[in-house]
């Protein structure tokens, strides 16, 4: 299933990099973008996640927080969240549910890896609805961030 713009965000609660967990419901009243990624300490997830990191100011400054979603477990993630320094919640989807009703998750991916996270990018706004919606098919490509500042600025 393809989500699309004016669709309802599909609510979630995942495990943080730090084992709590974290709801898509948390951030009601509030924008939210929602970073897909294949999988941690790769070099292009790497570059998108530092990437917002180091945007995370602007985006906070328009009412917008960040999450980001992968397959990889939450000890993978803490160690890539300390290690790059990141500052937004990484999200573990192990069981892949909300990747797939994100729309965002690969059949079969590189070396024959089955379900991993597509890279996307959604902007939710305020009253859960999907204002933005990127799901790539090359993993070597990044999501169109100028395309997300724009949707968060008429939000």
């Amino acid at each position: 299933m393809q989500l699309k713009v004016g669709d309802k965000a599909p609510l979630f609660t995942l495990h943080a990099s730090d084992t709590k967990e974290v709801s898509l419901a948390d951030y009601a009243g509030r924008n939210v973008i929602v970073l897909f990624f294949p999988l941690a300490f790769t070099g292009v997830c790497t570059e998108e996640l530092c990437t917002m990191r180091d945007a995370l100011a602007d985006f906070n400054g328009m009412d917008t927080d960040v999450v980001a979603i992968s397959v990889d477990s939450p000890f993978t993630l803490a160690k890539f969240k300390e290690s790059e320094n990141l500052n937004f919640p990484l999200l573990s989807d192990f069981n892949k549910e909300v990747s797939r009703q994100y729309g965002s998750l690969y059949d079969t991916f590189v070396f024959g890896m089955e379900g991993v996270s597509k890279r996307s990018a959604f902007v939710v706004d305020k009253e859960g609805i999907i204002r933005y919606a990127e799901v790539l098919e090359s993993a070597g490509d990044l999501p169109n961030f100028a395309a997300v500042k724009e949707t968060l600025a008429k939000l």
